[in-house]
């Protein structure tokens, strides 16, 4: 099981999870009531379900693969520890993982 931390835009703590290993962040956030459009449906092809992974997490993650980088590149409010939630797995060596929501993903911005 992975501790997930949801945090708003404004680093507030929205939502703490248990989540089972093997499961996709996307699929965490959307159960969970985070408003991760994830509209590719995971397939990698756009990036609304673009999170900010605690820079402490963010070092214990696999790298992002190119494509995903260049999805990043088109998302709002990238920072280096952007992910896409679609492609974050959470593994048995992962005990917690704590992310913010952008505020694009609240429509703020738009």
């Amino acid at each position: 099981m992975t501790l997930v931390r949801f945090c708003k835009f404004d680093g507030t703590l929205d939502r703490e999870v248990e989540a089972a290993t093997g499961s996709i962040l996307l699929d965490v956030a959307q159960a969970n009531g985070q408003p991760l459009e994830g509209s590719c449906e995971g397939a990698m092809a756009c990036s609304t379900c673009h999170v900010i992974v605690d820079k402490d997490d963010f070092e214990r993650l696999p790298a992002a693969s190119e494509e995903e980088d260049d999805l990043l590149d088109l998302a709002a409010h990238v920072t280096r520890t952007s992910r896409l939630a679609c492609q974050l797995v959470l593994t048995a060596d992962l005990d917690r993982l704590t992310v913010r929501i952008p505020p694009s993903a609240y429509n703020l911005d738009r």
